[in-house]
Formats: C-alpha cells, sequence, structure tokens
C-alpha cells in the first residue's frame, strides 16, 4: 500500500526554484502511482479595491490572472509528467494561502502537503513564513516543510518522541504514530530510522524549598525511566539501540543538536494545534524546534484531529 497516494504540493510564484516540487516528485518516482497536485494560491488586493473596475471586470481580471499562474504551473509538470509522474495543477483565489490549501486538502482527499521553507539570513537557517506556521497549527494532514537540500542515500530520519508519557494513551498512540511515520519514510528514501528523546533537569524550585530534596537520585530515576521507555520503543520497532539518544535538556534544544550531530536529512515529530491566545503566548515544543532546525521536517497532527478551517 503506497504511503502517500495524494500529495498536494504549494507552488511558490515568487521563487525560481521549487524544492517542494523537486521533494515531492523524489518521493513519487519511489512510490510508484503517487499522483502530485501542484497547488498555487494567487490573490491581488489592489483588484478588489479598485472602484474604477464592475464587479464583471474584477472578476475578469481575476481569471485572467488565474490562466496565467495555470498555464505556468501546466508548463513546469511538463518535465516530470515526461518521466511518467501523475501530476495535477489547481490554481486558486484567496487571500490566505494556508486557508485555500487546507480547503483543497479537505475537498479532494490529499494525504501529504509539501511546502518549502525560504532561505533566512546568517543568524536563522530558515525563515518560517505565518502561512507556514499556519499550516503547522490547522494542516489535518501531514505536512512537510522542505530545505533546498538534496536527500542523500542511506541518510538518518530522526523521530523526535515524548517518553515520559508513556502511560499517556494520547501520547503513545502519538509516538507510536510518529515512529510509524519515520519507518515508512525510511522506506521510501532508503534511510536509517533514529529516535530521540529529552528528559528535564531538576527542578530548581524543589532543590531551593526542599533541603532534603536530593537532585542527584532524581536525576538518575528520572534518565533511568526515560532510557527504559525509549529503548521499550526501539525494541517494539526493531531499532537499534545504537539509533537511540536520550539526552538531558529543552526538546527544542536537544532535538536541533541531535539532528545536527548525526546529520539527519528529516526530522518527524507531533504537533498539536493552538488557537487564539495560547498561538500567541504558548509557543508549543514543535514551533520552538523547527526555528533551530538546518533540515527537513515533517508534522503530525494527533490522531483524530480536526482542523479549525472547514468546507
Amino acid at each position: 500500500m503506497l504511503r502517500y497516494q495524494n500529495i498536494l504540493v504549494f507552488i511558490d510564484p515568487t521563487q525560481d526554484l521549487q524544492p517542494a516540487l523537486a521533494r515531492a516528485t523524489e518521493i513519487a518516482k519511489k512510490q510508484k502511482g503517487t499522483t502530485l497536485t501542484l497547488f498555487l494560491c494567487c490573490y491581488d488586493l489592489s483588484y478588489e479595491m479598485t472602484s474604477l473596475s464592475s464587479a464583471d471586470e474584477r472578476q475578469a481580471m481575476q481569471h485572467l490572472v488565474i490562466k496565467d499562474n495555470q498555464a505556468w504551473l501546466d508548463a513546469i509538470a511538463v518535465p516530470y509528467q515526461n518521466e511518467g509522474i501523475t501530476i495535477n495543477s489547481v490554481v486558486v483565489w484567496h487571500s490566505r494561502p494556508f486557508q485555500a490549501a487546507i480547503l483543497e486538502v479537505l475537498k479532494n482527499g490529499h494525504d501529504l502537503v509539501v511546502k518549502a521553507t525560504h532561505p533566512h539570513s546568517k543568524l536563522s537557517a530558515i525563515l518560517f513564513t505565518p502561512t507556514d506556521w499556519n499550516l503547522l497549527r490547522k494542516c489535518p494532514v501531514p505536512l512537510l516543510l522542505v530545505k533546498h537540500q538534496e536527500w542523500p542515500e542511506k541518510g538518518n530520519i530522526l523521530c523526535a518522541i515524548d517518553c515520559k508519557s508513556m502511560q499517556d494513551d494520547e501520547h503513545h498512540i502519538l509516538n507510536k504514530q510518529i515512529i510509524d511515520e519515520g519507518k515508512a519514510m525510511a522506506d521510501i528514501i532508503n534511510a536509517k530510522t533514529h529516535l530521540v528523546t529529552a528528559y528535564p533537569s531538576p527542578p530548581m524550585n524543589i532543590m531551593l524549598e526542599l533541603p532534603e530534596f536530593d537532585p542527584i537520585n532524581y536525576e538518575d530515576g528520572l534518565k533511568k525511566f526515560h532510557k527504559e521507555a525509549l529503548l521499550e520503543y526501539a525494541e517494539a520497532n526493531q531499532i537499534a539501540d545504537a539509533q537511540t539518544h536520550l539526552v538531558q535538556g529543552l526538546p527544542e534544544d536537544v532535538i536541533s543538536n541531535v539532528a545536527t550531530e548525526i546529520e539527519a536529512e528529516l526530522v518527524i515529530l507531533g504537533t498539536v494545534g493552538r488557537s487564539g491566545l495560547s498561538a500567541t503566548l504558548l509557543g508549543h515544543t514543535a514551533e520552538q524546534v523547527i526555528d533551530q532546525l538546518d533540515c527537513d521536517l515533517l508534522a503530525l497532527k494527533p490522531e483524530g484531529y480536526v482542523s479549525p478551517i472547514t468546507l
């Protein structure tokens, strides 16, 4: 059975290179029978604001822009179609690209969204746009955020899991989902699957308030618990101990550091949608991690997640 049968590829008309398309076609070549849909969202506020044109004239201008972009999409698809890849294309007029993309996912049952990230300054390898953030929070299917680097043969995929919550069914199911996705992707691109989890330092407030508190025993107990859980996940999924990574620290730091250390081509993690004030104030682990990553990211929603964007 194909892991990804119906991939939506987010095309950026402002960029000469389309790394999302290159990555999606790479996956399609290794999964015969996969269909790609090139997706382009266009919008020009001036077309909506002009008072010199009637509604019909404005609509005609929009159709002309859509038609031109459709012709461009069809043209860039031809070389890949000549290689035997099935490619469709769709152009929509919408002021919110992330919302338009999610509506397309819901309408046509896409099972993966692939989007390129943008190069940024030397201080940050990637610039995540508002569209990226909104897709991370609200896209109901796996989201692959792509950089410009190629995926090497026999590379490394890093699955970030939360081992402190093995007794929590929701976290356990999400961990399994992340590992399953990592193993499936590893099969597609001929890579090794690694697991990483972080464990915390002893809480400073307890150390200050309870003189009898023993931070060394506490830390040893934490490490032992997380290690046993990590190895249990590894054993259950036929992953070698050498490909497991247990590190003390904040998850966002641990995941990005281990990804750099093993030269991961892809990091897979779970992300929980947020909206409103909590989205502004409480950047969850996934959002903190991706700011530090220098490789592709595959973000998954928990099982049963329902997007706030609806048809």
